[in-house]
């Protein structure tokens, strides 16, 4: 079965179209989007595991109690967290405003903010600029995708193509995410579209275990925030039949949506606060794939790693005390540490390497962090970034 990136575009599904505007949150940048099906659409999703979900998470959670939806719209600058009741009104009145304009049912509308935790929405504004966001929906998603942005850099977007047995069916999506990114979910919002024909229960499967394997599986800061969600809507207006559990048609679609979700969290993990680098930290051969987890992440949280990544240090050190601190069982008799393919650490001592060639491999956009434990067949692979000094000067002034 072959993927094809087809575009980066989230409407590329049949369909669907989005569009983005400004109402004044964030200064002179779009801070409204809309996601649109013109057929109500299954729909799945997946939340932060952050027990202060804010608002907006409330309001979609009930509205895809019977996993359907039409529309999703999100606002940036203020994530509608931690505002109690008036906060839920909020999300509500949205939601309501959106349906009128498209003419449809309000629990066909789910609602994501982002932004500043603590803050009420501006509902003046947003309500003044909602007529001019529904006229604007077209095949164009750059709007959307920078409206739901906030110390991101640069837009996520990608779009895929699979041949089924019968069809062709196309996923596309969009993200942010920047900092405060850690699993269970991290700070990030993914809005995926797919004109596949399947059931609310197998998609929702399919959607976990994707995310499991993408979003789960990324980290920028070890923090996780109360907005976060994955959620895609599944309209079936593709050809051929629908999509049946462990089928031929499964195994295409899983490996589709999974090269999607996973391209969109590397995405994320390069776009961290201030990153200069995409680390992957890839752990083989260990025990258990829930042990290969706990290495490669402590591995990619440590900030003394992360710094030496910036600073082209490689202190091969730093690793070896990540991993013997991540609570696995773990001998240090048996390890080896490699960035990309120079051997740093054989046998839990040091190796002879170039030092030259090892800062080389550090100055890249993308550096490998292999850490072999010679214990079991099982593996891991985590994203995440380097740590530098912009960190610290845009979380030091985010509300501000």
């Amino acid at each position: 079965m072959q993927i094809k990136v087809i575009s980066d575009s989230v409407v590329s599904p049949r369909g669907f179209t989005a569009a983005g505007v400004s109402c004044g949150i964030r200064s002179r940048k779009r801070d409204l989007a809309l996601l649109y099906s013109e057929v109500p659409a299954i729909a799945a999703a997946v939340y932060t595991t952050n027990r202060f979900k804010a608002a907006p998470l409330w309001l979609t959670q009930r509205h895809l109690a019977d996993g359907r939806a039409q529309a999703i719209f999100c606002n940036s600058g203020y994530a509608n967290a931690c505002t109690g009741e008036r906060g839920r009104k909020d999300a509500l009145r949205i939601a309501q405003l959106i349906a009128h304009q498209l003419n449809i049912s309000v629990d066909m509308v789910v609602v994501a903010s982002t932004g500043v935790i603590g803050r009420y929405l501006p509902m003046r504004r947003i309500e003044r600029a909602v007529p001019k966001l529904v006229s604007l929906l077209g095949d164009d998603d750059n709007g959307a995708a920078e409206a739901i942005l906030t110390t991101d850099t640069v837009t996520k977007k990608i779009a895929v193509e699979a041949e089924l047995s019968n069809s062709i069916i196309r996923i596309g999506g969009i993200a942010r995410g920047s900092g405060m990114i850690c699993p269970n979910m991290a700070t990030m919002l993914a809005f995926l579209t797919t004109d596949a024909k399947i059931g609310p229960e197998l998609l929702q499967r399919l959607l976990r275990h994707s995310v499991d394997k993408s979003f789960n599986m990324i980290t920028v800061d070890g923090d996780t925030s109360t907005n976060d969600m994955a959620l895609i809507l599944a309209n079936g207006l593709s050809e051929g039949n629908e999509i049946t559990e462990n089928s031929d048609d499964c195994k295409s679609f899983a490996a589709a949506l999974d090269f999607v979700t996973t391209e969109l969290a590397k995405m994320i993990a390069k776009d961290g606060e201030g990153a200069t680098k995409l680390i992957t930290v890839s752990v083989e051969r260990a025990r258990s794939f829930c042990e290969a987890k706990q290495v490669a992440f402590a591995v990619a949280n440590s900030n003394l790693v992360k710094t030496a990544v910036f600073g082209q240090d490689p202190n091969w050190g730093r690793i070896a005390a990540a991993l013997g601190a991540s609570g696995a069982q773990v001998e240090e008799r048996k390890i080896s540490i490699s960035i990309g393919n120079l051997v740093l650490c054989k046998n839990g001592v040091g190796a002879d390497f170039s030092m030259g060639e090892a800062r080389q491999l550090l100055s890249a956009p993308e550096v490998e962090i292999n850490i072999d434990l010679n214990q079991g067949n099982q593996r891991a692979q985590v994203y995440t970034c380097d740590l530098s000094y912009e960190y610290v000067k845009i979380n030091a002034k985010y509300s501000t």
